[in-house]
């Protein structure tokens, strides 16, 4: 790989040499690298372009890397990524994408991973978005997750979008069945024109299962958002959905939430704010020695932690 792509990886998977474990590096639409262990296995895909992630039931401590880098100005593509859990196992996935656009086209990735996580298994996913360049082409990122969880299955999701994506349409879908649990974390910033729309939605269909969305989002200069969240309560559930924006300058932000209880013994529950900064906030950090837009960073950064 070269500089570049070094920074870029760095960015999305906090890696500065190649990973212990199992990985998969790809880089402007090709293999950029591969390990397997005796518990984890990569396959290529002979019908489209992606891999089989199989991890062998019992898996204990083990990581998985799969990170996608575009360096080169144009490159778009759809990736379709399938996750085999084995029962038992307990394993950290980190996935991601980041883009480097120094031309005048459009360098997009559509990425989509779908889970299947055995009976008693847990998954912590992390998933980071990253885009930089000289502002002339677009950077495009499209993510769809689906995720099936078995009897007692866990997976804690956190995704991760803070800079550089011009658009993005991120899709989360998911079923679980008893006892089974999803947590996921999604933290997201826009700035200029950027435009981000996030649509979870979940079927608990489990006696037991519970679903945990939260959403963190900071809305900059004249960017949009829109959050969509849907959670299906079939059975005898727990279902809790949060949005939490900070809106600045001339920036828009929309929260569309929406339940449905299909048993009476279904809790289901959602909370949304949108505003700004508090002043009392600002002041506190100014008299501190911060400059406005000083002590604004350290709200965000603090929020977005």
């Amino acid at each position: 790989m070269d500089l570049i792509q070094k920074n870029l990886l760095s960015q999305i998977a906090d890696l500065h040499e190649v990973p212990e474990g199992a990985y998969n590096i790809r880089a402007n639409g090709a293999s950029a690298g591969k390990n397997t262990t005796a518990n984890i296995d990569i396959v290529q895909k002979e019908d489209k372009d992606g891999i089989d992630i199989v991890i062998k039931p019992g898996t204990v401590n083990e990581s998985v890397h799969i990170p996608v880098l575009l360096s080169q100005s144009g490159i778009q593509e759809v990736v379709y990524n399938d996750f085999y859990i084995g029962e038992g196992a307990d394993v950290t996935i980190v996935a991601g994408c980041g883009i480097h656009n120094c031309g005048v086209d459009t360098s997009k990735h559509d990425g989509v991973h779908t889970f299947y996580i055995g009976k008693n298994a847990k998954v912590k996913y992390v998933e980071r978005h990253y885009g930089e360049g000289d502002g002339n082409g677009e950077n495009i990122m499209n993510p769809e997750t689906i995720i099936h969880l078995e009897e007692g299955a866990v997976l804690e999701m956190e995704t991760t979008q803070i800079k550089g994506i011009d658009s993005t349409n991120r899709i989360t879908r998911g079923d679980l069945a008893a006892g089974a649990t999803l947590e996921v974390r999604e933290k997201l910033m826009t700035h200029g024109k950027q435009y981000a729309r996030t649509d979870f939605s979940v079927d608990l269909n489990g006696d037991g299962c519970s679903a945990n969305i939260i959403s963190r989002s900071v809305a900059r200069d004249e960017s949009r958002q829109e959050f969509f969240s849907n959670i299906n309560g079939n059975s005898v559930c727990t279902g809790h959905s949060e949005c939490d924006a900070i809106i600045m300058d001339q920036a828009v932000v929309a929260a569309s939430p929406q339940l449905t209880a299909a048993n009476i013994d279904a809790s289901l529950i959602h909370e949304a704010a949108i505003g700004k900064i508090a002043g009392e906030q600002l002041i506190k950090l100014m008299t501190l020695g911060l400059t406005e837009a000083e002590a604004e960073e350290q709200i965000i950064n603090g929020f977005l932690k």
